[in-house]
């Protein structure tokens, strides 16, 4: 792995009040989120970063997010929302587009099925 150059940190973006409140906590998913303690600047490229830096931040950020207690929570929200940066849940902005377009395209193939099987038991 290359080493990252210095760069400022960079905050976090984690989500306000808009969040759903977590059912087995008092307070929102995010605010047990390993990313709000320590290594927030992994999670966003920095403007003009190299490649070769961007692909050793985002396998940091990824790590961070592995050992998190709300990462399906996170990935989740990210999927939802849907956040176009950073690392969120574990998943880069291109990796959470390529989720999303796995579940629209099962999506539709489940309705497909699903007209298919209705078909079928009104001509039977």
């Amino acid at each position: 792995m290359l080493p990252l150059p210095h760069q400022p940190l960079q905050v976090a973006a984690v989500p306000t009040q808009r969040s759903p409140a977590r059912e087995d906590q008092a307070g929102p998913w995010h605010s047990e989120a390993v990313c709000r303690r320590d290594e927030a600047g992994l999670f966003f490229a920095p403007s003009k970063e190299p490649t070769a830096a961007r692909l050793a931040r985002e396998e940091a950020a990824k790590r961070v997010c592995a050992r998190c207690p709300v990462l399906a929570d996170c990935r989740e929200h990210a999927l939802l929302q849907p956040e176009p940066y950073g690392v969120w849940g574990g998943l880069t902005a291109a990796e959470r587009r390529v989720v999303l377009a796995r579940r629209r395209r099962r999506e539709v193939e489940l309705r497909n099925a699903a007209s298919a099987t209705g078909r079928i038991a009104a001509a039977g």
